[in-house]
């Protein structure tokens, strides 16, 4: 089970459907001989994991049948966001539709040229892990034995965020904190797309990846997964 946010799902030229034979979780699945359940939505946060934990019924059918849980969420809580996340999620519901379109207008007018500041982030580190310790240890209440891999956050060139990303490093270190103190194998997505993000193989949006960047992803996650189950055998072993 997959839970994350455009990325997993967005190849070079936009969405995709989840079962896409190119994208990195149906890569993932197909080398480890298993299904994929990809619960993700665009501009989903770790607070958004945590909802879809908690009130998505395809995640809870997911659960007990998962060798693996991968959450790949965390990037877009880095991203600079200036104006209250709030008001963007709520611009779709604003009616008039000539007043919507006034008001996204000037949104996203207003959000590239704000970024530049670099904050705030949209979800402070602190939260971020806070919203991603709940869903860990949800799962492990219901599954103790399901390996559950992290991601650190991707890079990007998006001038929708003003080409400015200063919250991934403290991001990357209160993961990296978590990772430790809770045993979390963690897949770094930056080291496997940034060489295709700034080439112009990747998506033009400067945030979605090519598909070499998928291909790259998917190969880091095998062996994660791979890693983490030769050690639960090792210790299993070890028991006998």
């Amino acid at each position: 089970m997959v839970i994350a946010d455009s990325l997993a799902y967005y190849g070079p030229k936009g969405g995709l459907p989840a079962d896409h034979p190119r994208i990195w979780p149906t890569l993932v699945a197909k080398e480890l001989g298993w299904q994929v359940e990809l619960v993700a939505r665009i501009g989903w946060t770790s607070r958004d994991a945590w909802w879809a934990i908690t009130q998505d019924p395809r995640v809870w059918a997911a659960v007990s049948r998962a060798e693996a849980v991968v959450f790949a969420v965390g990037g877009m809580d880095s991203l600079p966001s200036p104006l209250p996340t709030a008001l963007r999620e709520q611009l779709r519901y604003i009616r008039p539709p000539a007043l919507r379109r006034v008001v996204r207008s000037g949104y996203q007018w207003l959000q590239p040229r704000l970024s530049k500041l670099g904050r705030p982030v949209a979800l402070p580190p602190a939260l971020s892990v806070r919203y991603l310790e709940r869903c860990r240890d949800a799962l492990a209440a219901i599954r103790p034995d399901v390996p559950v891999i992290g991601t650190y956050p991707s890079v990007h060139r998006c001038d929708a965020y003003g080409r400015v990303h200063t919250g991934r490093t403290p991001a990357v270190l209160a993961l990296e904190a978590w990772s430790a103190q809770k045993s979390v194998p963690m897949v770094d997505l930056a080291a496997a797309v940034r060489e295709n993000i700034f080439s112009d193989r990747a998506n033009p949006d400067g945030i979605h990846w090519g598909w070499e960047a998928h291909e790259e992803v998917a190969a880091a996650m095998i062996d994660a997964i791979k890693n983490v189950r030769r050690q639960a055998t090792s210790v299993e072993i070890e028991k006998e």
